[in-house]
C-alpha cells in the first residue's frame, strides 16, 4: 500500500513546488490542504481535521511568513508559527506520523563570523522569526518522529517573491538601491521541495531510523532532536542576488547598494543568515546546486509562463 503524505500550505512556494516534483513519486498518496482544508490559525479546526485522518508523513510548509506584518500582528503569528505546530507535533506522536517541519534563518540573530550550525544558539530579532523558534521548541520537547528544517530566502516561480518583484521592477524603473549589508545564501523552492522529498523516499526505501526521534541510535543533536539546514549552495547580498537576476534575465536597470538603515523596515533582518549544510549532506548523501544555476532554472521556468 502506498504511504500517505500529507502537504500543508498548498498555495505557498514550497507547496507547490512539491506539488510539482510529486509526479516523479508515483509510490505516495499526496494530500494537498491550504487553509481553507485545514486552517492552522485555529485549534479547533486542526483538532477537528485528524479525527477521521492518519497519514505516514506530514510535511509542513504553511506558515505566517509576512515578516513585516507580523509586528503588528503577533497573535496570529503565534498561533500559525507556533501553536498550531505544537498541536501538529502532538497529533505526529499521537498517531505515529512523521512530521517534517519547515523553519528559517531568522532565528539567529545574524552577528556570526562563520556559516551557523544547527546546535548554535538561536536569538530571533523580530516577531517572525520568535514564534517560528517557538514552533521549532515546542516540536523537540514533543518530539514525534521527524525532523525540523531551515531554510533561507525561499524563491521560486510560484506566489510573490523576491525574483519576481526584481523582474518586475526592473522592467518598469531604471535605477533601484538594493541592500548589500544583508548576506545569505537563496533558496530555490523546488531544489528544497527535491530535497525534502528525496529524505523521505531514501528514509522507506533504506528503512533508516534518523527521521524517527524514539530510535536512540539514531543521530541527533545535544538537544536530542533532528534539525537540519537546507539553502542553496554559495552566498550573496541581496544587491549581488538583484544584480545576477537582471544580468541573466537581460534587464537593463542600474542597481546601487544601499544599506540597511537606508531602507528600514518595521522588522529587524539578521545581517549574516548563512547556514552550514553540512549535516543534511552527509545523513542524506544530498547534493545542493549553486544558486546562480538555480536562479536561471527558475527564470527558465518562469519564461515559460510568459
Amino acid at each position: 500500500m502506498n504511504k500517505s503524505v500529507l502537504v500543508t500550505g498548498k498555495t505557498g512556494q514550497l507547496g507547490q513546488s512539491i506539488q510539482k516534483l510529486s509526479k516523479k513519486y508515483p509510490q505516495y498518496q499526496f494530500t494537498f490542504v491550504g487553509s481553507e482544508e485545514l486552517d492552522l490559525s485555529s485549534s479547533a479546526a486542526i483538532d477537528q481535521y485528524f479525527v477521521d485522518k492518519c497519514f505516514d508523513m506530514v510535511i509542513n510548509c504553511a506558515a505566517y511568513t509576512a515578516v513585516d506584518r507580523a509586528e503588528s500582528e503577533p497573535g496570529l503569528a503565534d498561533k500559525i508559527n507556533h501553536l498550531a505546530v505544537k498541536q501538529l507535533a502532538q497529533i505526529a506522536k499521537q498517531k505515529d506520523m512523521v512530521l517534517i517541519q519547515i523553519s528559517t534563518d531568522y532565528v539567529f540573530n545574524g552577528q556570526n563570523y562563520r556559516p551557523y550550525i544547527e546546535t548554535d544558539e538561536t536569538c530571533p530579532q523580530n516577531i517572525y522569526g520568535e514564534t517560528k523558534l517557538k514552533g521549532e521548541q515546542a516540536m523537540r520537547e514533543i518530539s514525534p518522529a521527524g525532523c525540523i528544517i531551515r531554510t533561507s530566502w525561499v524563491y521560486s516561480e510560484f506566489g510573490n517573491n523576491f525574483v519576481k518583484t526584481m523582474l518586475r521592477l526592473g522592467k518598469e524603473r531604471n535605477q533601484l538601491g538594493i541592500i548589500f549589508d544583508q548576506i545569505g545564501s537563496p533558496t530555490y523552492a523546488t531544489d528544497l521541495a527535491d530535497a525534502i522529498l528525496d529524505i523521505i523516499d531514501s528514509e522507506a526505501k533504506q528503512s533508516r531510523k534518523i527521521l524517527d526521534c524514539h530510535d536512540a541510535s539514531a543521530p541527533r543533536n545535544d538537544n536530542g532532536f533532528q534539525i537540519y539546514h537546507y539553502s542553496n549552495e554559495g552566498v550573496c547580498s541581496w544587491y549581488d542576488f538583484a544584480k545576477a537576476i537582471f544580468e541573466l534575465a537581460d534587464i537593463n536597470c542600474d542597481v546601487k547598494p544601499i544599506e540597511t538603515k537606508d531602507y528600514p523596515t518595521p522588522a529587524i533582518r539578521p545581517h549574516f543568515s548563512v547556514m552550514n549544510k553540512a549535516k543534511i549532506k552527509a545523513d542524506f548523501n544530498i547534493e545542493i546546486p549553486y544558486w546562480r544555476d538555480s536562479l536561471i532554472e527558475c527564470l527558465t521556468e518562469l519564461k515559460k509562463e510568459n
